[in-house]
């Protein structure tokens, strides 16, 4: 049987105070965990302050969107990372959201590039291959830290689940992470069955290539097609990298900042 719903949040101020302390988490996450997302995404609107949403279009993240506009009027704006390696369909996904919900999105690219032309100049071909982790800075980690900055972003409503693994397994759905950004993960105890139901029953705009046999859809150079066989959601993603989970996003910022620059470095010398 599961737990009961708390009929009431934690006393708290809207909006939240930040930082938040560890003893108002605990017990907010207490308070959300037994919630339904949409009933989540409610208590965001109401408590968290700067909210808006990060999104690459997954199934996880268009779910979000579709509820949020069904619960408010003005949803949190999305962010979308344009890393200038999507496959065509999912740039093709970016406009059907828009033109469907009406919801402003807002796109950060590597820091001055707006073409492959340009980043390939300045960072050379298939950069992926030389420094995958740099990459990843450059490409997600770098522009979401200066979205964040330039739209005085202190909560994001993110796509991710426990059942993806890995990191993830152990999520909550409030999280703060090294910089103090306040991390909301409303569909944290949803399975993927359940997300493929949502989206079937809400007819809500999804990427045309999971009819083609990929599972989760990222840059074009580091997806492949699902085999026979791929276990996981997540099945396709830097294939043949099993240790490699993350894009860089949600891991810790400073350490990932540190260790390249330590590189860096020990370059030059």
């Amino acid at each position: 049987m599961s737990a009961p719903t708390v009929s009431t949040p934690p006393d708290l101020p809207k909006p939240l105070p930040l930082p938040i302390s560890q003893e108002d988490l605990d017990k907010i996450n207490a308070y959300l965990r037994p919630l339904t997302p949409e009933e989540i995404l409610r208590w965001a609107i109401d408590y968290l302050p700067g909210l808006y949403q990060t999104t690459a279009f997954g199934l996880t993240g268009l779910v979000a969107i579709d509820m949020l506009s069904k619960i408010t009027k003005s949803p949190p704006p999305l962010i979308f990372l344009d890393t200038l390696y999507h496959f065509p369909e999912t740039y093709e996904l970016v406009e059907d959201v828009k033109t469907r919900y009406g919801v402003p999105v807002h796109v950060y690219k590597p820091d001055g590039c707006n073409t492959v032309a340009d980043f390939e100049k300045k960072h050379g071909e298939r950069f992926w291959e030389k420094d995958e982790a740099h990459y990843d800075f450059v490409v997600k980690v770098e522009p979401a830290r200066r979205a964040y900055e330039e739209l005085g972003v202190k909560a994001v409503i993110t796509g991710r689940r426990a059942s993806q693994g890995a990191a993830r397994a152990s999520l909550q759905p409030l999280e703060v992470d090294s910089t103090g950004l306040v991390k909301l993960n409303p569909l944290f105890a949803w399975n993927f069955p359940l997300v493929e139901w949502y989206i079937k029953e809400n007819n809500v705009p999804r990427n045309k290539l999971l009819d083609q046999g990929y599972k989760s859809v990222g840059d074009w150079h580091s997806t492949a097609k699902s085999g026979e066989g791929d276990a996981g959601e997540r099945a396709g993603r830097w294939a043949g990298k099993a240790e490699k989970t993350e894009c860089g996003l949600h891991v810790d910022y400073f350490a990932m900042k540190a260790k390249l620059k330590k590189e860096a470095e020990a370059g030059v010398q």
